[in-house]
C-alpha cells in the first residue's frame, strides 16, 4: 500500500494568499481612523474654546487695571461711584471709591487718625463679561491709596 499525503483539491503547488485586505479589514481600519479623527477634532475644538476663554479674561482684567488706575490717579480722591462698558458693550465695568479704615483698628487709633491730613481710600473695580454658555463672568480688583483728606 502507498502512504497518501494531505489531500488537496486543486492540481500544483499550495499558493499564499492572494494580495490586498479584505473588506472586514478595509472597514476596521476605517472605524479606528474615524475614532481617532473624532478625538483629534474634540481635542481642538477644546483648544479653541480654551484659547476664546483667555482672550476675554484678557481683555476684561486690561479693563479692569486701567480703571483702577484711573480711578486711583484722580486729586483729591473722593467718595465716588463710576460705571461703563468696554468692547462693544461686551465687558461692563463699576468703580467705586471709598473711605476705608482697616478691620480691626483700635479706637483710640481711629480717633487720632481723624486729626491726620491723610486717609486711606478703597479703590475697586467690579467687571462682568460674557461667560463661554452664556452665563456671565464676574471678578474684582481693589487696591488701598493713601491721599490728603478733601479739604472743606
Amino acid at each position: 500500500m502507498r502512504a497518501r499525503g494531505p489531500v488537496r483539491n486543486h492540481a500544483g503547488p499550495p499558493r499564499a494568499r492572494d494580495g490586498g485586505f479584505s473588506l472586514l479589514e478595509v472597514l476596521a481600519a476605517f472605524v479606528i481612523l474615524s475614532l481617532v479623527a473624532t478625538a483629534l477634532f474634540e481635542l481642538f475644538g477644546g483648544a479653541l474654546r480654551n484659547l476664546a476663554a483667555a482672550d476675554d479674561w484678557s481683555r476684561a482684567v486690561l479693563v479692569a487695571e486701567s480703571r483702577l488706575a484711573e480711578a486711583a490717579d484722580v486729586r483729591p480722591l473722593r467718595e465716588a461711584t463710576q460705571s461703563g462698558e468696554a468692547d462693544d458693550g461686551r465687558i461692563r465695568w463699576q468703580t467705586r471709591v471709598a473711605p476705608w479704615e482697616p478691620p480691626g483698628v483700635d479706637p483710640e487709633l481711629a480717633r487720632v487718625s481723624e486729626a491726620m491730613t491723610t486717609r486711606l481710600w478703597r479703590v475697586e473695580v467690579d467687571v462682568t463679561f460674557p461667560g463661554l454658555a452664556g452665563g456671565e463672568r464676574r471678578f474684582a480688583l481693589a487696591t488701598v491709596r493713601m491721599a490728603e483728606k478733601d479739604p472743606k
